[in-house]
C-alpha cells in the first residue's frame, strides 16, 4: 500500500466504507514477503556482519550451526556410501552360487530328466499292458465258446495264445514294478539334493544376514542424521532472517550495517516500502 492509498482509504473509512478482512489479508501476505526478503538477505550478508556487535550471537551461531551442518553431511555421505556397499553385498550375496551348489543343481536337473523319461517307459508299458489284457479277455471269451462247440483244434490254438499272452504280461508287471521302484529311488535322490540345496541356500542367507543389519543400521543413522540436518537448516533460516531484519532496519544509520548491506540497497528499499505498507494496513484494520 502506498501513502496515496492509505490516504484515500481513511477518507473512506470516514463515509463507513471499512474494509477490515481486505487490509488484515493484505498485511499477512506483505509480511509473508517481507519474511522471505529478510531470510534472503541475511543469507547473502551474514559473513559481512561479523563487526555489528548486535548481531554477535546470530553471526557466531550460524558459524557453528555450519560447521556441525557440514560434519553431518560429510557423515551422511559416508553413511549412504555403506548403504551402497551393503546393498551390493547382500545382493551379491543372495544371487552367489557355490560350486557345491552348482554340482547339485546340475544333478537335480539330470535326475529330473530320467525320472521324466522313466515316467513316459512305464506309461508306455501300461498301456501295453492294457492291450494285452483286452486280447486276454477276448480269447478267453472266444475259448469259452468253443468249448461249448467241443471244437478241439482252434480251442488249442487260443489257449497257446493265451498263455503266451500271459507270458508277456507277467513281463509287462515285472518291467512296470522296476520302473516304479527306479521312480520312487529318483525321487527319493531329489528330495536329498533339494533339502542339500536348502541347506546352501541358507548358508547364503546367514551371510547376507550381516549386510541386512548394516544396512538397517545405516538407514537409521541416515535418518536420525537427516533430521538433525532439518533441525539445523530451520535454525540457520531463522538466524538469517534475525540478521536480515536488522541491517535492512539499520543500514542507513548503521556504517557496520550499510557496509554489510553494500549492493542489496534495491532490496532494502523494497522491504521498506513492505514494512510501511503492513504498517497502514494495520492501522486501517484497527490493529
Amino acid at each position: 500500500m502506498t501513502t496515496t492509498r492509505y490516504i484515500f482509504a481513511r477518507i473512506a473509512q470516514a463515509f463507513g466504507v471499512n474494509r477490515r478482512q481486505r487490509r488484515m489479508s493484505e498485511a499477512a501476505s506483505e509480511m509473508h514477503l517481507l519474511r522471505e526478503a529478510e531470510q534472503v538477505l541475511g543469507q547473502s550478508v551474514w559473513e559481512r556482519v561479523e563487526e555489528v556487535e548486535e548481531l554477535g550471537v546470530e553471526y557466531w551461531n550460524l558459524r557453528k550451526l555450519i560447521k556441525e551442518r557440514e560434519e553431518i553431511r560429510s557423515r551422511l555421505a559416508e553413511c549412504e556410501a555403506t548403504l551402497a556397499d551393503a546393498h551390493e553385498q547382500r545382493s551379491s550375496l543372495l544371487n552367489a552360487k557355490s560350486d557345491s551348489q552348482l554340482e547339485l543343481e546340475e544333478k537335480r536337473g539330470g535326475l529330473l530328466a530320467d525320472l521324466e523319461r522313466l515316467a513316459k517307459d512305464r506309461d508306455s508299458v501300461i498301456q501295453q499292458a492294457r492291450e494285452i489284457r483286452r486280447v486276454y479277455d477276448g480269447l478267453k471269451m472266444k475259448s469259452e465258446v468253443l468249448q461249448r462247440e467241443g471244437t478241439s483244434e482252434a480251442m488249442d490254438k487260443t489257449r497257446s495264445r493265451m498263455n503266451e499272452l500271459k507270458t508277456r504280461f507277467t513281463d509287462l508287471k515285472n518291467d512296470r514294478d522296476r520302473i516304479a521302484a527306479s521312480i520312487a529311488e529318483g525321487d527319493s535322490l531329489v528330495d536329498i539334493i533339494d533339502n542339500q540345496l536348502a541347506e546352501e541356500r541358507q548358508k547364503h542367507r546367514a551371510e547376507a544376514s550381516v549386510a541386512f543389519q548394516q544396512i538397517g543400521q545405516a538407514n537409521r543413522d541416515i535418518s536420525s542424521l537427516k533430521a538433525q540436518q532439518g533441525l539445523i537448516d530451520t535454525q540457520m533460516r531463522q538466524l538469517y532472517s534475525e540478521i536480515g531484519r536488522h541491517v535492512s532496519r539499520n543500514a542507513f544509520v548503521n556504517d557496520q550495517c550499510k557496509q554489510a548491506a553494500k549492493g542489496h540497497i534495491p532490496m532494502i528499499d523494497v522491504m521498506r516500502a513492505l514494512r510501511k505498507s503492513v504498517a497502514m494496513n494495520h492501522r486501517l484494520a484497527g490493529m
